[in-house]
C-alpha cells in the first residue's frame, strides 16, 4: 500500500510507530485521529491542526469522503502511529473546501439552520471566496500539502454508535426515532443538555434530508412536519438552559410556516418574559389563550410570574436612581 501510495505522488514518513496488526480498513471502518496539515517548502507553515480545536477528526471508511488521500493513508497505519504524508497537488484540490467546512464545524456554525438562499452577487462572491483568506489562495493556487497524522483508534464497523453526518439518507431516518426516544429519556433524567444534543442530532438528519427536497413539495412537509416537535424539545431544553435568544429564533422560524402552533407560541412567550420583552411576552400568551383557552391556568402563572419580576425590577430601580442622585 506504501509503495502504491508513493507511485501515486504520495511519500509516507513514519514518525512514530504504531501498535498491533494494521486494521483490513473495510468499509464502514471508524478511525479517529488527529492531523495537521501543513504548507511544503522550508518553513512548512501551518494551515489548520485538529489538537489546536480540541477535537480529533473522525473518518468511515467507504462514505466516500471529498478527501480521498486521507483514507488511503489510513489505510496503511496502525492505532498509536504517527506519519507524515507529503502529496502532490492533485489530490489535495479540495483542501480548501474540506477546510472550511471543518473550521465552520470547530466555530459552532449551527446545521439547523439548513440552507442559506442568497442573490446571485452573494453567490459569485461565495464561488469565489471561502471566507478565510489563506484556503482562498490554496483553492486559487493548488499546491503540494503535508498531512501530519497520528491515528488514536480503528473501530470496525457495528462496534460504534454512528454519528448523523457519517448515515446513509436511510439509516438516517430509521435513526431519529431512536435519537428522538433517547433525547426524551435523557430529558425525564434530567440530563436537560444532554437531551438537547440528541435532539439536534435528530434534527439535523432530517434537514439534511429536507435538504435534498423541493421546498413546499410534500415530502419536504412531511420532514418539516416530523422536525417542528423535536424543535420544541429542543427549545425545552434551551429554555431551561436560560438561551433564550435561540428559543426566540426557533420558535419564530415555526411560527412563520405554522401560525397556530400553541407550543411555539406558549415557549417563545417564556423567551420574550425572561429578556424583558414584556408586550411581545404578553402578545403570545394571549395567542395562547386565543388558541387553546384549556391553558388559562398555565398562562396566568406565567403573568403572575412576569408582573412580580416587574415590580421587584422596578424597586430596584428605583434604589437604583435614588443612589445616583443623591451623590
Amino acid at each position: 500500500q506504501v509503495e502504491q501510495l508513493r507511485a501515486d505522488g504520495v511519500d509516507k514518513e513514519v514518525l512514530r510507530e504504531g501498535t498491533g496488526p494494521l486494521p483490513d480498513f473495510r468499509d464502514g471502518t471508524k478511525a479517529t485521529f488527529h492531523y495537521r496539515t501543513l504548507r511544503c517548502g522550508d518553513e512548512e507553515t501551518p494551515v489548520d491542526d485538529s489538537r489546536a480545536r480540541g477535537k480529533p477528526m473522525e473518518l468511515i471508511a467507504g462514505k466516500k469522503f471529498k478527501l480521498p488521500v486521507w483514507e488511503a493513508a489510513l489505510r496503511t497505519m496502525r492505532p498509536g502511529e504517527r506519519a507524515r504524508f507529503r502529496c502532490d497537488a492533485k489530490h489535495v484540490v479540495l483542501y480548501p473546501l474540506v477546510s472550511k467546512s471543518l473550521r465552520n464545524i470547530a466555530a459552532g456554525k449551527d446545521p439547523l439552520e439548513g440552507q442559506r438562499h442568497c442573490c446571485s452577487i452573494a453567490q459569485m462572491h461565495e464561488h469565489y471566496s471561502l471566507g478565510y483568506p489563506d484556503l482562498d489562495e490554496l483553492q486559487k493556487n493548488p499546491q503540494p500539502l503535508i498531512f501530519d497524522i497520528e491515528v488514536l483508534k480503528v473501530e470496525p464497523p457495528g462496534s460504534y454508535q454512528q454519528d448523523p453526518w457519517a448515515m446513509t439518507d436511510e439509516e438516517k431516518l430509521q435513526a431519529v426515532p431512536q435519537i428522538h426516544k433517547e433525547g426524551n429519556e435523557l430529558y425525564r433524567q434530567g440530563k436537560v443538555s444532554e437531551a438537547a444534543a440528541k435532539y439536534y442530532d435528530a434534527i439535523a438528519c432530517l434537514k439534511n434530508l429536507q435538504m435534498k427536497e423541493q421546498p413546499g413539495s410534500p415530502d419536504w412537509i412531511e420532514l418539516d412536519q416530523k422536525i417542528t416537535p423535536l424543535l420544541l424539545n429542543y427549545c425545552q431544553c434551551k429554555l431551561q438552559c436560560e438561551e433564550y435568544y435561540e428559543v426566540l429564533d426557533h420558535c419564530s422560524s415555526i411560527l412563520n410556516k405554522y401560525e397556530d402552533n400553541v407550543k411555539a407560541y406558549f415557549k417563545r412567550g417564556k423567551a420574550h418574559a425572561a429578556v424583558w420583552n414584556v408586550a411581545e411576552a404578553q402578545a403570545d400568551f394571549a395567542k395562547v389563550l386565543a388558541l387553546d383557552p384549556s391553558l388559562r391556568p398555565v398562562v396566568s402563572k406565567e403573568l403572575r410570574s412576569l408582573e412580580a419580576r416587574l415590580r421587584e425590577k422596578d424597586a430596584e430601580d428605583k434604589i437604583r436612581f435614588k443612589g445616583i442622585f443623591s451623590q
